[in-house]
């Protein structure tokens, strides 16, 4: 019987420095410093010199799509930390005029579709979100976060009990760089 071993490698730029502690991964750069844990995995993680190495002896289907999954997730870090997330999202509306707030850890949504009460949508981690006329900027080292509130703004500006074709009105993503 032989042993199937699915690996993936990934190169560690000169300027991003990459601890491995177990399953646990600290990657800091330039722009700060991002800690994920994957210890619910049964992956072997191996830092050799400026190279990590994932690999699985014989996997389950899904055990050997982790092996691709998390070393998305590292690279994704690599990048976060490097240059940053930037999303970018469009304030629409053609009935009533929409004003979006940055309240602390919130984002206020006020006068959506001519509501009183304002919506509320969370900002996750330490994304920045700024307002430039009808844009909203989100920007951010970890693409999770700054996606999820990204999310988190675009479901809290939906259109309930209208008709969609006719109200268009919502915030949106136009740019992920």
């Amino acid at each position: 019987m032989s042993v199937q071993i699915v690996e993936n490698s990934i190169e560690i730029p000169e300027n991003i420095q990459l601890a491995l502690e177990g399953r646990k991964i600290t990657v800091q750069g330039p722009k700060g410093k991002i800690v994920k844990d994957f210890t619910h995995t049964k992956l072997n993680m191996v830092k050799e010199g400026n190279t990590l190495k994932l690999s699985i002896e014989n996997p389950r289907r899904t055990e050997a799509a982790l092996v691709g999954t998390i070393s998305a997730h590292v690279k994704n870090m690599i990048k976060g930390v490097s240059q940053g997330w930037v999303y970018k999202m469009k304030i629409v509306f053609v009935h009533f005029p929409t004003a979006v707030k940055v309240v602390g850890k919130q984002v206020h949504i006020e006068n959506f579709v001519g509501e009183r009460k304002a919506r509320i949508a969370d900002i996750l981690g330490d994304t920045k979100v700024t307002i430039k006329q009808e844009d909203v900027i989100l920007e951010g080292i970890d693409i999770d976060d700054v996606s999820q509130t990204a999310a988190n703004i675009q479901t809290r500006a939906r259109v309930h009990k209208k008709d969609l074709r006719k109200f268009l009105d919502g915030i949106y993503v136009y740019s992920k760089e």
